[in-house]
């Protein structure tokens, strides 16, 4: 298999367009997310979604794209698995920075698992999976935006009730 050509470019399992297209609908996936994060003023929102879905999408093209150039054989033993594995653990450790623990409350829960999830998309995007992917980012933006109004009011009439029995007991 001949690895390159007199431009300097490298030849690849997936053409180029296809890779192209990939890393450009997990930037779109991403943006889906990210875009109820920064509506509702999260620390970590469009930039980031983005940024980690197509992260996420090139390392997993990369894995896959060297598991093919090297294949398997006697002496090599090529895993895109562990890159992946990688990629998970980057993302995770990404989101536990998000995550703030404030006397009894934490915040940034959220979006963490928003960036955990943005990853995801990016990796099913980068194996193909452009419809799973494409309605994971949409369930996940239906979900952060209508649970938000639940909770808030679930969340909001607990409290309430707790400060108005406060205010009796003084």
């Amino acid at each position: 298999m001949e690895v390159g050509n007199s431009f300097g470019l490298v030849d690849t399992y997936l053409p180029t367009p296809i890779i192209a297209i990939r890393l450009l609908l997990a930037a779109v996936f991403g943006a889906m997310i990210g875009v109820e994060r920064e509506i509702h003023t999260a620390q970590a929102g469009l930039r980031t979604h983005i940024l980690v879905s197509v992260a996420a999408a090139l390392f997993t093209i990369l894995a896959f794209e060297i598991y093919h150039t090297l294949g398997t054989t006697e002496t090599v033993q090529a895993d895109p698995i562990r890159a992946v594995e990688a990629v998970t653990a980057g993302i995770a450790f990404l989101g536990a920075g998000a995550i703030f623990r404030s006397g009894a409350g934490v915040s940034g829960l959220t979006t963490g698992a928003g960036m955990w999830l943005a990853g995801a998309v990016g990796v099913a995007t980068a194996l193909g999976h452009y419809v799973v992917a494409g309605g994971v980012a949409l369930l996940a933006v239906l979900v952060m935006a209508s649970l938000r109004v639940f909770a808030h009011r679930v969340v909001g009439q607990r409290e309430a009730a707790l400060a108005e029995s406060k205010n009796k007991e003084i």
